[in-house]
């Protein structure tokens, strides 16, 4: 069997796999973090800053207050409901720090969605932001969630800016709907309570379960991925050892944090590791605000930036990009989707700093593979298997590929999870003999162990028995200097079993779909050829910025 770990495939030659058990369990890396490095800045956000001290005193009194006035116990669940604010990292620490298990919840989720997660988990408490408690409002007599916590949008802003900027969110722009939850706390007011007790360190070992992250997996539902305190060590030590190449000694980086903390990416990466290794976050509450994002970016000098392709390609096309300053940035990692090569390479035009793809899943905590960030990176793939991490392709029967053929990548490593939350059919489905992962994604490996993906499995066009990958199709329309953004689906045919249609979002109005069309034709084989194409002035995307192929599919299932 031929598998490729990390250290013999980096380019750099023969490196030794990553300890991964400096800490017993995460409470312990938050904790050494916070302390370690307590005269540091730790998160700005609104132009507030907290610093790693009074983050620690913050998420210890939130910690005290969900267990001696709450009284949760190890163990219990509790959902965390907002975008990035200061508010996250203290409500999440302190959770953590209580013993309990976080339950991550989108904010822009319908009640329905709520329901199913916040049932599913078995929470029993929740923070959430204000903007959103009309839909918990809905649902939660039909939960077992009896603690409420609320807090509104400047709550950690000093002075008079706390009172002014929530009046304005919610009298001026309207953004908080009527609700009413009678027995709800205010975060603030639970800050106070705790600062009169003091926390129990809980005993927690490394096999306990931190979070519960929810996701449609490779099929069904949405499940909880059960991630246990080792997985989320150990991926802070692999992702630390992967970005050596750019950390400086004895200096504080600034790392742009626009992919919401709830998402595994940002939580794992930017919180995280980032906490481990003691650098500044710019909280960003709101990405899809281009305007204030640029804004937000031009005061300061960041080092470090995460996102998805779509927000790298609204900033590349905004007008203001000039007055943000990339003289400080070293590092750039794209992910949560794939990273088009007309972006990388405009991106890379803009800034001098190159954006490496990396790829992962919230069962993998995420990061499996990345390109290195030592100016070896292949445009056009995922990279190199991360340290201490196996990656192969298999075929449906569980064996190997040859190199080049496509297959499915499966993986193996010390973040991988061990199954997902009271669900052990759907758990068994996922793996092969082996312990292999198996991720529901269609890749390849090169020669020389760089891997690239094809697609999703469940995203795959048919067409006349040949298989179509919409990321090829969607990687090929974004050359078109008139695109902006292009999203392809399969759609039924009675003589081909399926058709490739693409809807696009124009750059340049004058383009039609004549001249689309031939453009694809000179760039794409016959079959790989849209025979559809609907233009958008916008399309789905989820809260992170990733297009959702799956609406549009709906959209046209409902048209049938």
């Amino acid at each position: 069997m031929q598998t490729y770990p990390w250290h013999a495939q980096y380019p750099q030659g023969l490196r030794p796999e990553v300890k991964i058990d400096e800490f017993e369990t995460l409470v312990d890396l938050i904790d050494n973090g916070l302390k370690k490095w307590a005269d540091r800045p730790a998160y700005v956000n609104y132009d507030k800053e907290m610093s790693y001290a009074e983050i620690d005193e913050a998420s210890a009194n939130f910690a005290a207050y969900l267990q001696n006035v709450v009284g949760l116990k190890k163990g219990d669940r509790i959902a965390i409901q907002m975008p990035n604010l200061l508010q996250f990292p203290i409500a999440m620490f302190g959770a953590l720090r209580a013993g309990l298990t976080v339950v991550n919840t989108n904010p822009l989720y319908t009640a329905r969605e709520m329901e199913h997660q916040f049932n599913d988990s078995g929470a029993t408490a929740i923070v959430v932001v204000s903007l959103y408690a009309a839909e918990l409002q809905k649902i939660v007599a039909k939960t077992k969630i009896k603690t409420i916590i609320v807090t509104d949008l400047g709550d950690m802003m000093s002075g008079l800016k706390r009172p002014i900027m929530n009046f304005v969110v919610k009298n001026i722009k309207k953004m908080v709907p009527s609700y009413s939850l009678p027995t709800a706390v205010k975060f603030r007011d639970a800050l106070k309570e705790g600062s009169k007790h003091t926390y129990t360190t809980p005993d927690l070992t490394k096999d306990d379960l931190v979070f519960l992250q929810y996701t449609g997996g490779t099929t069904g539902v949405s499940k909880g991925a059960a991630l246990k305190h080792r997985n989320l060590v150990a991926h802070a030590a692999i992702i630390e050892e992967w970005f050596q190449p750019q950390l400086s000694e004895g200096k504080q980086e600034l790392v742009v944090t626009a992919i919401p903390m709830y998402h595994i990416f940002a939580l794992s990466v930017n919180c995280l590791f980032m906490v481990n290794i003691g650098a500044k976050n710019l909280l960003i509450t709101n990405p899809r605000d281009l305007p204030a994002y640029i804004k937000d970016l031009s005061k300061h000098k960041f080092s470090i930036m995460t996102g998805v392709n779509t927000l790298f390609n609204a900033m590349i096309n905004h007008p203001d990009i000039g007055k943000v300053d990339f003289s400080s940035l070293k590092a750039c990692v794209g992910g949560g989707m794939a990273v088009q090569k007309s972006v990388a390479e405009k991106w890379k035009q803009l800034t001098g700093c190159a954006l490496v793809e990396g790829y992962g899943l919230s069962e993998t905590s995420p990061v499996l593979c990345c390109n290195p960030l030592d100016g070896t990176e292949r445009m056009g793939t995922i990279g190199l298997p991360v340290p201490n991490t196996e990656v192969k392709i298999m075929n449906e029967e569980g064996q190997e590929v040859a190199v080049g053929e496509p297959g499915e990548l499966c993986a193996r490593g010390p973040q991988v999870f061990d199954g997902y939350y009271n669900r052990p059919e759907e758990s068994a489905k996922c793996f092969f003999e082996g312990g292999w992962f198996r991720t529901g994604d269609i890749a390849e490996m090169s020669e020389d162990g760089f891997f690239k993906i094809v697609d999703r499995k469940k995203d795959m066009i048919l067409v006349s028995g040949f298989n179509v990958y919409p990321n090829e199709v969607e990687e090929a329309i974004m050359e078109n200097p008139k695109v902006l953004e292009v999203a392809a689906i399969g759609i039924p045919n009675e003589k081909s079993t399926e058709v490739v249609k693409v809807f696009v979002v124009r750059k340049d109005n004058s383009l039609t779909e004549d001249e689309l069309i031939a453009f694809c034709r000179e760039n794409m084989t016959g079959y790989k050829v849209p025979k559809a194409v609907e233009w958008r002035d916008e399309l789905p995307k989820s809260n992170v910025g990733k297009i959702l192929r799956r609406v549009l599919k709906e959209e046209e299932a409902a048209k049938a």
